[in-house]
């Protein structure tokens, strides 16, 4: 059976690349080839950029309704079980493709289908805010004059998004340019580039007209030159990059050289504070399922959890039983004739042996340095490591320190809600947090000073609005925000009233 390839489309054209080359998909579940996508050269690039930019010229112009009317209709394409016009039914191949590419569990494959159709009608409905007018009112410093401010598009927009829940990502990187009036060239992981190539076909199928949306796909070797490449021409107004906070230092770095803007969501190491009066069972529910979601491969995902002394040890002994009902395996059946059994088997592989590796050595550091290891076997069967629930981990090792986008939580005790506070912010991240309390008063003033973009009391850290998306404070989380304002610029124009004016050189 002849392996799917996954086309440029560029200028509403499905292309191979330009200098004919490809890369192999290779699926985290299996180490076998799952597809062939094509390799972008330097010219196709340019040539999308160049698509972009014409594009532009007519579709900011473009009525704010025909924009939601557009992601209406691909909503409705995306939530139909039947077939579309084309013949296409986007739930199963999304179903399908991330669950091949990325070795997706059952649960993060509807994810990225459910959240997709959420998303686009939700960014439907904020065109109707008012978020995209302007406003006009008399001068204050000319009389007669007026004053008109207006939010206008960019331009083009350079969007990166990642692997780990590629369609609903992707998604996010290009609705909010495209409903602001720009047009997108997006560039898709190495690991996931057919799931995240159904939106081409989706927004064509939507009527979303040619050059607004333009997608590449990179090998690993080519990326770092094509997109400092793509950064540096003089069409694209500013970068959005998911990922991680190394890739997004160094894009940062490309786009500080031609004083480009960027948005970039970066890692996390989100907190949960757990205090002495917080419903226990309910906190250690929310703490499990935001650890272990997708192995923890989330820069939401829960990494620490700090609890008040008093509730300490009720809440380790909480967490370790609801862990302990829960494993990694080949739920889907990629190694074996049927999928597991084994109904503890919910959580997938990491996407890769070299990220499993990085998980365990993160570990075994922590232990020699004196951690206790309340679930967990210290090892991993390829791309598979189990769960795993530490003690006694304290800032200045790499576990608590670095993102481990895998299946692990650290658990400390404070001694007050001061120390729990400082704990909490004794990280370089500050994308999401999570504080759970029964005083409503007091949560208000303890999530203030937890020094994060997010803070959600009662409830789990992967968790944030659409119109206010997730945010980070700087450092290894980046910054910026996928927002109308972070995707328009302001402009005002001053209209003078007739007559004679003064000016200084002539009177």
């Amino acid at each position: 059976m002849s392996l799917p390839f996954t086309p440029l489309y560029i200028n509403g054209a499905y292309l191979p690349s330009s200098n004919g080359k490809t890369f192999q998909v290779i699926s985290p579940s299996t180490h076998q080839v799952v597809g062939i996508s094509a390799s972008a050269s330097s010219e196709d690039c340019q040539n999308a950029i160049l698509a972009a930019s014409n594009a532009f010229k007519t579709w900011e112009h473009t009525l704010l309704s025909e924009r939601r009317n557009i992601f209406i209709r691909a909503a409705e394409l995306l939530q139909s079980e039947a077939k579309s016009q084309k013949g296409r039914n986007y739930k199963d191949e999304i179903l399908s493709a991330v669950a091949e590419e990325t070795g997706a569990v059952p649960a993060m494959t509807n994810f990225n289908w459910a959240a997709s159709i959420g998303l686009l009608r939700d960014l439907a409905s904020l065109g109707n805010v008012g978020e995209l007018g302007g406003l006009s009112f008399p001068s204050e410093k000319i009389p007669g004059g007026s004053v008109a401010v207006e939010r206008r598009a960019m331009g083009v927009i350079f969007a990166i998004a990642p692997w780990n829940s590629p369609v609903n990502l992707t998604l996010r990187a290009i609705l909010i340019p495209i409903l602001c009036g720009n047009t997108v060239v997006f560039r898709s992981s190495e690991q996931s580039p057919r799931s995240q190539a159904i939106i081409c076909e989706l927004f064509e199928e939507a009527r979303l007209p040619p050059g607004v949306f333009n997608f590449i796909s990179t090998s690993r070797e080519s990326a770092p030159d094509l997109t400092a490449e793509i950064i540096a021409n003089p069409s694209v107004r500013k970068i959005n990059f998911t990922g991680s906070d190394r890739v997004g230092r160094a894009i940062a770095m490309e786009a500080a050289k031609h004083l480009k803007p960027c948005v970039l969501e970066l890692g996390g190491k989100a907190p949960v504070v757990v205090l002495n009066d917080a419903n226990i069972a309910e906190a250690a529910k929310a703490i499990v399922n935001g650890a272990f979601l997708h192995s923890g491969q989330i820069c939401m995902s829960t990494e620490r959890v700090i609890a008040e002394r008093g509730v300490y040890k009720n809440l380790c002994d909480a967490i370790c039983q609801l862990v302990r009902t829960i494993r990694s395996g080949d739920i889907l059946g990629f190694n074996q004739a049927e999928p597991s059994v084994d109904t503890k088997v919910r959580l997938g592989p990491l996407f890769s042996e070299s990220s499993a590796q990085n998980v365990l050595d993160m570990l075994h550091e922590a232990k020699e340095a004196g951690a206790n290891m309340l679930v967990g076997d210290l090892t991993r069967r390829g791309a598979y490591i189990q769960p795993h629930v530490v003690t006694d981990v304290r800032p200045g090792l790499g576990l608590w320190d670095r993102e481990t986008f895998g299946p692990v939580i650290v658990l400390v005790a404070a001694d007050s809600v001061d120390e729990a506070v400082e704990l909490a912010n004794a990280s370089d991240y500050s994308l999401t947090a999570a504080l759970w309390t029964s005083n409503l008063y007091s949560a208000k003033d303890v999530a203030a000073r937890i020094h994060s973009g997010y803070v959600n009391i009662n409830g789990t850290t992967i968790y944030s609005e659409v119109a206010y998306g997730l945010v980070g404070l700087g450092g290894s989380s980046g910054y910026g925000r996928f927002s109308v304002n972070d995707f328009t610029d302001l402009r005002v124009i001053v209209t003078h009233p007739p007559g004679p004016a003064l000016y200084p050189l002539f009177n």
